[in-house]
């Protein structure tokens, strides 16, 4: 049954799920290892951030036929429209090499080198997307992500402080420190994912999907949101469970442990399948959206079912960012540092990207009875407004550190 239904999985659920991806994984870890149950609230207020703003993505998508990035070209000046694709683009870039790690940290963890597996993983990638058989890759690339669905599993057996994991999702038990602020930025980076809003809305305008068929992309768009960010926070909860040692992760092995409980001396090889199917899923869509915003920006054809002569740009920008992507990753370094990394830089362009989708779903003359009405349009602005201020003093510290203060 749940095979059969992701058959017909729409691009909310496509979108929101690859936002699971390796650093994703990495840093939902990561928030357990390092501060327990503390930031389960972050996530709750961030998963009303995500829904507000994936289905904003989609009903622009649904209601305009058209991605983002020909949106912000014509609603914007030149200017404008340059400024936030290259946002995007060093965003995008940064999180293409994340998820090249994320494969090598995978098959790395049953023996296979990064300098094996990142190769082959570019060029199988590249080839599903190229030749027109990436939407059926897509689906099994869903399916082997299935194996994170272990983590309700693993939080339960892991046996919790129920009680006190349930007070701090519900109720702020916040740190005041640079490592908690910077961490919780790296939170909303990997869960509120600039090419996820830029893929929901090309995917849609892409399938056709028009006003009449909203209401059920509607629901895959929010459903979708929700149940990716249960499955983050069971990782947070299992991970806080499993290891009692308060410090950030150093290695996939010890993320890893926490699927102890499910899958007893397999739990390394099981954290593996999980994390291979959701960087390879997250390979493909990243790059992807980059090659829609560019291409929607500049007016060209755009779509996975076209040849190279027929969307030159298109799959000319999917390509670069692919092999660029795969040659940092074989760079030697610590993975796991270089996935919550990306996550960080995420959270401080994500606010910029954010402002074009509130002020475009709030534009009545582009969207007419489905702009953002009152309500809609507050918790937007301050969705959105939190998410700036968290980034701002997260680049003022970045900053502030490279300089040796604080």
């Amino acid at each position: 049954m749940l095979i059969t239904a992701l058959a017909f999985a729409g691009p909310g659920l496509i979108a929101a799920n690859a936002g699971n991806d390796a650093g994703g994984i990495a840093t939902y870890a990561s928030a357990g290892a390092q501060f327990g149950y503390r930031t389960l609230f972050v996530m709750l207020l961030v998963t009303v951030g995500l829904v507000v703003v994936q289905e904003m993505c989609a009903r622009l998508g649904a209601h305009t036929g058209e991605g983002l990035g020909s949106l912000i070209r014509e609603q914007f000046s030149i200017r404008v429209t340059a400024f936030a694709l290259l946002a995007f683009l060093a965003a995008n870039l940064g999180l293409v090499v994340s998820e090249f790690a994320g494969i090598a940290a995978a098959l790395d963890l049953v023996g296979v080198s990064r300098y094996v597996s990142v190769p082959i993983a570019a060029v199988v990638i590249w080839a599903l997307v190229v030749f027109g058989s990436y939407r059926y890759a897509e689906r099994l690339f869903l399916i082997l992500s299935l194996a994170f669905l272990s983590y309700p599993i693993a939080a339960v057996l892991a046996r919790p402080e129920i009680g006190k994991a349930a007070s701090q999702t519900i109720w702020p038990h916040l740190l005041g420190t640079k490592a908690f602020l910077l961490l919780t930025v790296a939170l909303i980076g990997t869960t509120i994912t600039p090419y996820m809003q830029f893929y929901v809305a090309g995917a849609v305008a892409d399938k056709g999907i028009g006003p009449a068929d909203y209401r059920a992309e509607r629901i895959d768009t929010v459903g979708g949101a929700i149940f990716a960010d249960l499955i983050s926070m069971f990782i947070i909860i299992a991970t806080a469970a499993a290891i009692h040692t308060r410090a950030p992760l150093d290695t996939a092995a010890q993320a890893a442990h926490a699927l102890a409980p499910v899958a007893g001396r397999f739990a390394e090889q099981l954290f593996a399948l999980g994390l291979l199917g959701a960087s390879a899923l997250a390979a493909a869509v990243v790059p992807l959206s980059t090659a829609y915003a560019i291409s929607e920006a500049a007016g060209v054809e755009r779509s996975v079912g076209r040849r190279f002569r027929e969307a030159p740009l298109f799959l000319g920008l999917f390509t670069a960012q692919i092999f660029i992507g795969a040659a940092i990753a074989l760079i030697p370094g610590n993975l796991i540092h270089l996935l919550i990394n990306a996550q960080l830089l995420n959270g401080i362009i994500t606010p910029i990207l954010l402002t074009y989708v509130l002020i475009l779903a709030g534009r009545k003359r582009l969207l007419g009875d489905a702009a953002n009405g009152p309500v809609y349009r507050l918790i937007a602005t301050i969705c959105v407004a939190v998410v700036a201020l968290m980034a701002a003093a997260a680049l003022v510290i970045t900053v502030l550190g490279w300089f040796g203060i604080g």
